[in-house]
């Protein structure tokens, strides 16, 4: 399931790569009627489903217009702020699918899944600070920003990736889910 989650947010990573270059006030505001129109046609197609795979495909199609319309203002006012937004809008649409994805699960299983979609969405979450921190040119003292950022970012990984490892100890029982649990103490530091 990790591997589908990382795989999920590297494809809708490719898929809405934007352009660099700043556009006009014309074509920003027609790529924001594009951004609609297409959602809108996503959110009719999903109309046709039933259950959790409408509930999947709505995530997705919400998820999608959110990445579009942060890569418009990427490409509209280009800024670290605003690349970050993207990174962060790619990393909340990931989670909110993976979610619903996990839904289609029962007991540990679907516990799991939702603490490593969440591990996931932290580890966008704080790439997208890492890099918007090393992309800011107006701090005077960048590396030592850079480093306390990282240094937090890390820490924050860990902590989720913990708590999903954590989570899969809880399928066990006896001294095989306190050697997990230890281990995952170990594996992430954690004390």
């Amino acid at each position: 399931m990790k591997t589908k989650l990382l795989m999920l947010t590297a494809v809708m990573t490719c898929v809405f790569a934007g352009q660099a270059m700043a556009m006009t006030k014309e074509e920003h505001k027609a790529q924001g009627d594009r951004i609609s129109a297409d959602y809108k046609a996503s959110r009719d197609k999903c109309k046709a489903m039933k259950d959790n795979a409408k509930d999947i495909c709505v995530a997705e199609a919400k998820g999608n217009e959110k990445i579009a319309k942060a890569e418009l203002e990427a490409q509209y006012k280009p800024s670290p702020r605003n690349d970050e937004k993207v990174a962060v809008a790619k990393g909340d649409a990931a989670y909110d699918v993976a979610k619903e994805k996990c839904d289609d699960l029962k007991g540990n299983d679907k516990d799991v899944c939702v603490k490593d979609a969440k591990a996931a969405h932290v580890k966008a979450k704080e790439n997208a600070k890492v890099a918007k921190a090393s992309a800011d040119t107006n701090s005077s003292n960048k590396a030592e920003n850079v480093a306390e950022t990282k240094k937090d970012a890390n820490a924050e990984k860990r902590e989720a990736n913990y708590k999903a490892a954590k989570e899969r100890c809880d399928a066990l029982t006896g001294n095989a889910k306190d050697s997990c649990q230890n281990d995952a103490k170990a594996k992430y530091g954690m004390k």
